[in-house]
């Protein structure tokens, strides 16, 4: 039988970047996409091709997936990957701002989705693997965009499963918890940046040392460790639907469903306030 092919998004840093090496070692052909092209050189010594993409330019999104098909004839694996996490109060973040969180992270993915269905659909198999995060079941203060991005790639993931499911194509949403990568630290400097001097700024400091902590910290799961959900999500021969993953995922996914809104408000705020001293 071919080689499988997989197009990993987002593969410059973390999550994405482990995803792409572990897929290769599985023996199938990956391609890893982000804008920024010179950090995913180290990934050509693992066999793997790596493209110019940004997920906010639909011509660079067209290229990347035409360019795959030309070469392999099929594109058996998306794993949507590429996203960020915009922090700051709803009062303060530009509406502009707003817009490009989900403009990365629900219409980026939505479009390479698009552009990929139409051959697993003729191939009558395909996965479609969506980096969602706990954060599209729970939520926190000045998170108000990202977590937005995030619940609406949840919702949007469950019905793209049952309508590609007659065509042989399976949907997965990884679902990670603190993940020791540079996005904490990068979401917490950009919060106190928009909300660290304002009215919020208390808040904003306490939220700022949480995102912090999951890099380089106990509190924090390798990227590696997700990435092996998502070569699980791509092997499998039949992929659940979710896998959460890392450090306190379970447990506060397991909370969010038993405990009032209320009742997790008070016990995840006073989790937070200890990051602050």
């Amino acid at each position: 039988m071919p080689q499988r092919v997989a197009f990993v998004t987002g593969a410059s840093t973390g999550i994405g970047f482990e995803a792409a090496i572990k897929l290769s070692k599985t023996g199938m052909i990956v391609y890893a996409g982000a804008r920024r092209v010179e950090k995913m050189e180290p990934l050509k010594a693992h066999g793997i091709k790596v493209l110019p993409l940004d997920v906010t330019e639909d011509d660079s999104m067209k290229a990347a997936v035409d360019l795959i098909l030309a070469e392999q004839g099929r594109l058996d694996v998306l794993v949507n990957n590429a996203g960020y996490g915009s922090y700051g109060s709803l009062e303060e973040v530009p509406l502009d701002e707003g817009r490009r969180q989900f403009e990365v992270n629900v219409f980026g993915l939505a479009r390479m989705s698009q552009l990929v269905i139409p051959v697993m659909r003729a191939a009558a198999s395909g996965r479609i693997i969506n980096v969602s995060s706990i954060g599209g079941k729970m939520y926190e203060p000045l998170g108000a965009w990202y977590h937005g991005t995030k619940f609406a790639v949840e919702g949007l993931s469950d019905s793209l499963r049952l309508e590609l499911k007659p065509y042989g194509i399976d949907v997965a949403i990884i679902e990670p918890a603190g993940t020791d990568t540079e996005w904490g630290t990068i979401a917490g400097e950009s919060l106190l940046m928009v909300s660290g001097h304002g009215p919020y700024r208390e808040q904003a400091g306490i939220v700022a040392a949480a995102l912090a902590s999951t890099s380089g910290t106990a509190l924090s799961t390798h990227p590696r460790t997700v990435a092996g959900a998502i070569v699980h999500a791509a092997t499998s021969r039949r992929p659940r639907t979710r896998y959460p993953v890392g450090r306190g995922a379970w447990t506060i996914l397991a909370l969010r469903r038993v405990l009032p809104d209320r009742a997790f408000d008070t016990v995840f705020w006073n989790a937070y306030k200890r990051f602050s001293g």
